[in-house]
């Protein structure tokens, strides 16, 4: 399931407000609205993305050496995801703790020893310090075959909202923005269920109109209608 919050901005007491109580782990991003609130609250624990240290690197690759090294060493990591990817959790675990270890272990000793040796104003020491800063949430899949390494399947849902940003400018106020949220909510479950957004939409607005009980509303969702 897909679910969009809209925010007024990218403070990061939106994502504390959003996430209320919750209990867990969080594939995430970068953005430092998540490490806060992991500091301040024990029962949350980060999982970095992959995809996002490699990207680091990647820019850097066709003038340094190290930067890839450290791209290679990123790739044994997913050939394994793809070996694995739909397994059963337990099995992931198991398949990580036997082969993804060593690879992550190796490249932890490896940028330790290459950022004693470039210059600490270097871009290749920033995108160094950007991966070791984060070890600990980049290698928790290790032991945990439900979490992914990467948060691509995310970015990828994010995608269609952030293609159209311009044209949901109409929103033109806070409600507006929540609205808008909803409704890409919708169209995004339909799509990843099979179903047709417009279709879908046209049907579950007529059928309120046609006697539908306005308190089984619930039973018209896409999620539902799929399931």
């Amino acid at each position: 399931m897909v679910a969009y919050v809209y925010a007024a901005d990218r403070k990061g007491e939106r994502a504390e407000a959003h996430l209320g109580d919750f209990a867990g782990i969080l594939q995430v991003d970068g953005y430092g609205g998540y490490a806060a609130l992991a500091k301040r609250r024990q029962q949350i624990q980060l999982a970095f993305c992959w995809s996002h240290v490699r990207r680091k690197f990647y820019e850097l690759a066709d003038k340094s050496p190290v930067a890839t090294e450290v791209l290679r060493r990123i790739a044994m990591l997913y050939v394994i995801e793809d070996e694995i990817r739909g397994s059963p959790a337990e099995q992931r675990r198991e398949v990580r703790a036997e082969r993804s270890r060593i690879v992550v272990d190796d490249l932890r000793l490896y940028l330790d020893a290459r950022l004693r040796q470039v210059s600490a104003k270097s871009k290749l020491a920033e995108a160094i310090r950007y991966a070791v800063s984060r070890w600990t949430g980049l290698t928790v899949f290790v032991d945990d075959g439900r979490i992914e390494l990467d948060s691509n399947t995310v970015k990828r849902s994010i995608r269609p909202l952030a293609l159209n940003r311009k044209n949901a400018l109409f929103a033109g106020s806070d409600e507006g923005g929540d609205n808008w949220a909803v409704i890409a909510t919708l169209i995004e479950n339909c799509k990843i269920t099979g179903i047709n957004p417009h279709a879908w939409m046209t049907d579950t607005l007529t059928k309120p109109a046609n006697g539908h009980p306005a308190n089984s509303l619930g039973e018209l969702m896409p999620w539902i209608a799929v399931a």
